[in-house]
This record gives structure tokens, sequence and C-alpha cells, in this order.
């Protein structure tokens, strides 16, 4: 049984009164030149847009957000180093399309080939890294494939590391969402290799220096994440901008995150422009409204057989939503989750949701919450006669 406790809070102004007028409609998009797009709110988690964003389509270099995963975790666990060199096969040195420049008489260190595959969007840098972390390019796609399914990447089929036209090779913009949301998360230390404009390895040719997410030139706020382009796929981009929003907190925690998805624009600057005008629109037409700040509970329900009475429900990070702008005083909160608690709990373990909806009653968004602190199980009397008292209830 679910026992539904309504949280009358008033945090940062808001009224959760049971007569206040409805919340209005999802704003309308912009148009939008492409075949597909998706724009998420990575703060709340909340799609803000989309077409057609499970629709198969041709990667093309954006195929490398998995490559860097891949790399980046084989860093985080000690694998690789980033001072360490990678020779340059002749696959890698013949490879076709974008390129960083470099030979088989080379030892790159790892670095400077992450440098190359992102901001030159080598080809030559990218199965370079592959074939000197798994030892070939057919074990790396191997584990692309594996890293997608562990994602929940399910419509995502890779066939090669850098995203040349090759039957079978497809994604979605959801799954390109789902691994730059999950990229950006996992390896923040590594995200700013996105935001470098111009890279060019010493010894090789300039005329490939320039990174081609023009929006790293036009906007500020936006700090990545990586341009595709084939004559199949058509001109993509996947674009994330942070920007600081009032009302949110300081720092980092007033800072709110869009990421864009745009398949299949006709030109570099009509996939710019067109990401541009998602972006803008994302964050003008919608306010961030922090419901609850971060380490502070949503609920503190009773607990059995713990040692504790209580358990604190909630998020690290706080909960954070997306409405429709102006819309913020109209919501309501309610907690959704199993009742009899019974202890152990352990933090960070998933109890319940807070759903968020408008006095219609619509769902503005449903935000699973977690222990915010381990509750350990009590003594064997303890246990006992908590089990006595939930027979009489």
């Amino acid at each position: 049984m679910l026992r539904r406790l309504f949280s009358c809070f008033a945090v940062l102004g808001l009224s959760f009164a049971a007569m206040v007028p409805a919340l209005a409609q999802m704003p309308a998009p912009p148009e939008v030149a492409a075949r597909a797009y998706l724009l998420l709110d990575v703060t709340s988690g909340q799609v803000l847009a989309a077409k057609d964003p499970d629709q198969p389509v041709e990667p093309a270099s954006l195929t490398k957000l998995m490559t860097a995963y891949l790399v980046f975790d084989a860093l985080k666990a000690g694998k690789i180093h980033l001072t360490q060199t990678f020779g340059v096969s002749e696959r890698a040195w013949k490879m076709p399309g974008s390129r960083m420049f470099i030979d088989p008489k080379m030892q790159v260190p790892v670095e400077d080939l992450i440098k190359g595959m992102i901001v030159q969007s080598g080809n030559d840098a990218t199965v370079a890294l592959a074939e000197g972390v798994a030892g070939s390019v057919e074990r790396f796609v191997q584990l692309m494939n594996e890293q997608a399914k562990a994602l929940g990447m399910s419509a995502t089929s890779y066939r090669n590391v850098e995203g040349l036209t090759e039957a079978g090779h497809t994604t979605t913009a959801r799954d390109l969402a789902t691994l730059a949301t999950r990229l950006m998360a996992d390896f923040p230390q590594y995200v700013p290799y996105y935001a470098i404009q111009r890279y060019r390895y010493p010894g090789t040719p300039a005329a490939n220096d320039t990174n081609r997410n023009l929006l790293l030139f036009r906007d500020p706020s936006v700090d990545g994440l990586k341009t595709g382009h084939t004559s199949a796929a058509g001109y993509c981009l996947v674009a994330t901008a942070r920007r600081q929003v009032p009302g949110l907190g300081e720092g980092a925690q007033g800072q709110r995150r869009l990421l864009s998805i745009l398949l299949g624009a006709s030109s570099e600057n009509a996939r710019a422009a067109e990401s541009q005008k998602l972006l803008n629109w994302g964050y003008t037409a919608f306010d961030a409204v922090r419901l609850i700040p971060a380490g502070q509970p949503v609920a503190t329900p009773r607990i059995w057989k713990g040692k504790a009475d209580q358990v604190r429900l909630g998020r690290a990070e706080g909960v954070v939503v997306s409405v429709p702008a102006g819309e913020g005083a109209r919501l309501k909160s309610e907690v959704v989750r199993p009742d009899p608690l019974v202890a152990p709990l352990v933090k960070g373990q998933s109890v319940g949701s807070l759903r968020v909806t408008s006095s219609s009653g619509a769902v503005v968004a449903e935000i699973p919450l977690t222990v915010l602190e381990t509750v350990e199980e009590s003594g064997i009397f303890g246990r006992a006669w908590d089990a006595i008292r939930l027979w009489i209830q």
C-alpha cells in the first residue's frame, strides 16, 4: 500500500494552496530546421522539447562521445595515463575524413590524442586511442556496444569508433542525450576538453586546428560538446550550456545546464544557429525552481526495526524542476512511498518519489527520492517489539 504524504512547503516562496490557477500549458518550441532534435534540462532531468527523438539516425562524429567515454573511464580506472604515449598504426594514419595529421613515426601522448579527437575531430587520433586502450578497433567497438547497453542506450548500435558511414551504425537523439549527460556526470574532470577552441599537435599542419562547434565562439555559456557531419547524417551538434539563474542559489548551486541534440541540419552555420535557438528558448520559456536545497530532506517518515525512529528521504543535489516561465508559484508537491518502511535502509537507496503537479493534477515531474543517511537494523529485542507493534497496526 502506498501512503501519500502531502508536503506543505514554503520553500523559495512557492505556494501550495489548493485553490490556485492551473499550470499553463507547455510552451510551444520554436521551428527548428533539423531532422530530429531534443532539448534536455540537465539540472532538472526534464525533456523540454523534442522532435522524432527515437528516430534512428547516423551519428557521424558524435560517435566520438562514446569513444571518449571509454577513454575517460580507462583514465579514471588508472588503466592508462594522460602522459602515456601511444603509437600511430598504419590504420590510424590512413583514416579518411577529419584528421589530426599524426603518422607512424610519432609516439603521441594520450592527452594530445584526446584533444585531437575532440577539438579536431581527428579520425586518426580516435583510432589510435581505441587501439591503445583495447588493443584493436574491433575490440573497442565491442566495448562501445557493451557500454551503450549498460547506459540504457537501447536504440544505439556501433560499427566503428569514429563515425564514418557504415551499415548498422545508428543511434537516436534520446540515446545521445543519455550518453552526453552521463559523460558529463561521470567524468567532470575531463569535460573542459570540449571547451577548447583551438588545438594543433606540434609538427602537424595548422589548417585543421579550430573546433567546429561554432557556439564556443558565439556564446560564452556554451562549454561543449561535439559536432558531426557526413553526407548521410547531415550536420549534427550536441551542445551544452551552463548559465547562472537567479533564485537557484549561489555559485555552482545556482547554475542551470541545458543540453541540445540537433541532428541533420543543412550546414555548419545552420546547426549552430538552430542549436542556439533551442538553448535560448529553453532558458527563456522555462524557469528552474528549486523545491528543496541540496542535502535537505523532502520527508522524514517513520521507520520500523531500525536504530533510528525516522529516515531522511531526499536527493543529495536537492530537487529542481523546470516549469513554464512565471508558473513556479502554482505547484503542489506530494511524496509517494512504500509503507511501512523497515530497516535496514542504506544511504543512496531509492525509496519512493516526489511527484510535482499543477493544481489541476497534471504531473510536472516525478523525481526519485533516495535515503540521505543509512539506518541500520536494531537489535533483536527492538526488532521483536516493532514486529508486535506492526502486527497490532
